[in-house]
């Protein structure tokens, strides 16, 4: 009897806006189209998919031929500019149907994209998007900051984030800082 291949989908990262904006460098692991592409967090990890919860603040549908809907999710560090189209056609549909302002839980997949004078944009093509109460956000805070805290500790340790100390020069400890400081917004 032959083994079942089973397909195993990344974990999807939680990660605070301010450090995914920092985020520059990205990759694909291996050569084929199908290939997974990743970016290095400052904090030290490979990340193919994240997991964000925040208030959406605005949302705009765009596109007449080709519809997508933009949107930023804020969480108590910073801005995460997310967008869905026709290629995530049930992402597209769950965003349509919210109403800023939310709060949402969101998974997707980070995307870089640099202008032509050089500046690196971050934004989040959303997988799945929905609406969540104000305790889940507080306690993906806390999750978000403990792992954050985490990936400090192993900080230097591992070949993803030596490759990030080579890449942004992360200074850890302005990491913890952004951690306590979104400590302080969370009410339990």
């Amino acid at each position: 009897m032959k083994p079942q291949s089973t397909f195993e989908r990344e974990p999807a990262r939680r990660v605070f806006a301010s450090e995914l904006r920092e985020t520059r460098y990205q990759f694909k692991d291996g050569d084929d189209e199908k290939s997974p592409t990743y970016v290095i967090l400052p904090s030290g990890i490979r990340s193919n998919r994240i997991f964000v919860v925040g208030t959406l603040t605005e949302k705009q549908r765009q596109g007449d031929q080709n519809i997508f809907y933009r949107g930023r999710v804020v969480d108590p560090t910073g801005t995460f500019f997310i967008m869905a189209g026709s290629y995530q056609p049930e992402a597209m549909q769950q965003l349509a149907r919210i109403e800023p302002p939310a709060f949402v839980a969101v998974v997707g997949k980070p995307n870089l994209y640099t202008t032509p004078e050089g500046n690196c944009l971050v934004s989040v093509r959303v997988e799945s998007i929905a609406v969540v109460d104000r305790e889940t956000r507080d306690l993906w805070v806390l999750d978000t900051a403990r792992e954050t805290l985490d990936r400090l500790d192993a900080f230097g340790t591992t070949d993803d984030s030596k490759k990030a100390q080579e890449e942004y020069g992360t200074q850890p400890d302005l990491y913890r800082k952004i951690v306590y400081d979104a400590l302080t917004q969370v009410q339990l």
